[in-house]
């Protein structure tokens, strides 16, 4: 268990507060990478030979530390490999780090649902469950031509391994300000299709109007929904085209959320990160001749100097449609 992936519970607005969180990280060891908005993986290789504890009892003074000079508590998975901390951190809870060892691997996935595995999308998990293959203790047992011949070559084989508890994946070191991310927590876990599309415009609104303050734009649109059991799902998707405009990313946040295909799910809180981050300068646009489109962004410009004299809420998240 060398792995650990950290979610801080931040306020809805504390993402400022995740760089000195990561610092707190970078204090045992400098393979950490960022997982905005709110959490981080890092690999405590050399830090359990340098300190002579254990992931799990270095994750419990990573945890007091976090308390004690952030005020922030965190929920921690530790595991051989950044999948299976990924995994196991969705099973922890506050105070507790759920840590898988190479020993319990397979029966830790055992039981869990094929969509359960990192990579695993809507798609492919109703392919497999209609041959039988529900559960990633079944898929690691079928044969590996069998699941290559269900979702090809490539695929097949990742899952193969993947279901098998080979985790080939490292911690890649890297910087939180590569991305902005924004969150929107429910008051109450929320079953309404419509709030929570109103929650991803909200959120892109926001994204949009900070990639502009800094003249930014974003190469790619990430969503993570978070549901009642502590479960969540992850989608990005790249964009035609570098943008920081509010209503492209909110068309982009709308598709991956109908991808998802949610039937009556409580969903907890909704994120949006804008990734592969560029100067704004750089970026080409290409003219699309719709006026509607063009008088939006022109609206957002006027939107923008509001904001900037303002303050953030001088516009309501969606006037821009009106």
């Amino acid at each position: 268990m060398t792995i650990l992936c950290v979610r801080f519970q931040l306020p809805p607005t504390g993402e400022a507060a995740l760089s000195g969180l990561l610092g707190l990280l970078e204090e045992f060891t400098p393979v950490v990478e960022a997982l905005p908005p709110d959490g981080a993986l890092a690999d405590l290789r050399g830090a359990e030979r340098y300190f002579g504890r254990d992931a799990v009892e270095l994750a419990s003074v990573i945890r007091v530390r976090a308390l004690a000079l952030h005020g922030v508590d965190c929920v921690i998975g530790a595991g051989p490999g950044p999948m299976l901390a990924r995994m196991a951190m969705r099973d922890a809870r506050p105070g507790v780090t759920r840590a898988v060892s190479e020993e319990t691997v397979r029966d830790f996935l055992a039981e869990r649902p094929v969509a359960a595995l990192p990579g695993v999308g809507t798609a492919t998990a109703r392919t497999l469950c209609e041959y039988g293959l529900d559960t990633l203790g079944r898929v690691a047992a079928a044969p590996l031509s069998t699941l290559q011949r269900l979702v090809g070559a490539r695929a097949g084989r990742e899952l193969h391994e993947k279901a098998n508890g080979i985790d080939r994946g490292r911690v890649v070191p890297n910087a939180v300000s590569r991305s902005l991310a924004t969150e929107r927590p429910f008051t109450r876990d929320e079953v309404d299709p419509d709030r929570h599309r109103r929650a991803l415009l909200s959120a892109a609104d926001e994204l949009g109007a900070r990639l502009r303050a800094l003249d930014k734009v974003c190469g790619a649109l990430t969503l993570t929904v978070r549901y009642a059991d502590r479960s969540s799902t992850t989608r990005t998707r790249t964009l035609t085209e570098p943008t920081a405009h509010s209503v492209a990313l909110t068309r982009t946040a709308y598709e991956m959320y109908e991808a998802l295909g949610l039937q009556r799910a409580r969903v907890r809180s909704t994120a949006l990160r804008a990734e592969s981050l560029g100067p704004a300068e750089q970026a080409s646009h290409q003219l699309s001749f719709d006026p509607v489109d063009e008088r939006l962004r022109r609206i957002e410009e006027v939107a923008d100097r509001v904001r900037a004299r303002f303050g953030p809420h001088a516009v309501m998240p969606g006037s821009l449609a009106a």
